[in-house]
């Protein structure tokens, strides 16, 4: 890995991670009230639009997932670069283990800006809600999960953080370019959606593994810092996602009723 490749930025020098992290640590429950609020608008804005008019949104929606697209292939970039760094000068066990991905040059800023990133992200179902379309439980079940889970994790600056973040803003990279070209008018193949489903499913098996050897490196005694109750969590959420996926994936491509194609991975968007 290049010097180059690990420069850092200007914004990413000067952000400070300590402040990030104290106020994650005092603040992480607020977590519960933004899912709370949007359970609320699940069923307020459900319940509003069955008298209305959908709402069409095309424009907004090309622009929203356009956004969140950019961010995800720029945290992709730079924290896969991080990754990759460690993975190659000091090995597989430090990759997971080790908490710079926190705190270190280049990866801090970005690993505080996933976290935060989940709570604007919840503004996916209002396209959902405002177009009246299908709202699978595997969508609102992940974002409030992923929410939860997310600033839970980041205050304790638990090991096999890069791996989780990286792996999410890779496939939210590619994800969200997909929305946008079908919000766009795009014709996009149905096996580039299936490829999407196919790597998120890869990505709840790898978040498997991974808090396999977290907890299995903290059995020996090495110093891999996390606890059981995150270990159990973490697995939890992610065998669970694998589980839905993996249903996803059959109704939505060889199921009897299958799902439109635009409801690729935890959203039904066209």
């Amino acid at each position: 890995m290049s010097v180059l490749a690990l420069q850092e930025y200007e914004f990413e020098r000067q952000f400070n991670e300590d402040e990030a992290i104290r106020w994650m640590q005092e603040n992480w429950k607020k977590s519960f009230l933004f899912a709370a609020l949007y359970v609320a608008f699940i069923l307020g804005g459900r319940h509003v639009m069955k008298q209305r008019e959908k709402f069409e949104l095309r424009k907004p929606l090309v622009l929203w997932s356009l956004t969140l697209a950019v961010f995800s292939i720029f945290g992709a970039i730079r924290t896969g670069s991080y990754m990759m760094h460690i993975l190659m000068t000091k090995g597989l066990q430090q990759s997971v283990c080790d908490q710079g991905f926190y705190n270190g040059p280049v990866s801090k800023f970005w690993a505080y800006a996933f976290v935060l990133s989940k709570a604007p992200e919840l503004g996916d179902t209002l396209f959902i809600v405002l177009r009246k379309q299908k709202l699978i439980f595997l969508h609102w079940y992940h974002h409030i999960t992923v929410l939860l889970y997310s600033w839970y994790s980041y205050k304790d600056m638990v090991a096999g953080g890069g791996w989780f973040m990286t792996m999410n803003y890779l496939v939210h990279s590619v994800m969200y370019s997909y929305y946008a070209l079908r919000a766009a008018g795009f014709k996009v193949s149905r096996k580039f959606a299936m490829f999407i489903t196919l790597t998120q499913i890869t990505q709840m098996l790898m978040g498997c593994v991974v808090n396999y050897l977290v907890y299995s490196w903290m059995q020996q005694g090495q110093e891999c810092p996390s606890h059981m109750q995150n270990i159990v969590w973490s697995s939890l959420m992610y065998l669970s996602y694998f589980v839905l996926f993996i249903q996803f994936f059959y109704e939505a491509y060889f199921g009897k009723s299958k799902l439109s194609a635009s409801a690729v991975t935890k959203k039904k968007r066209e």
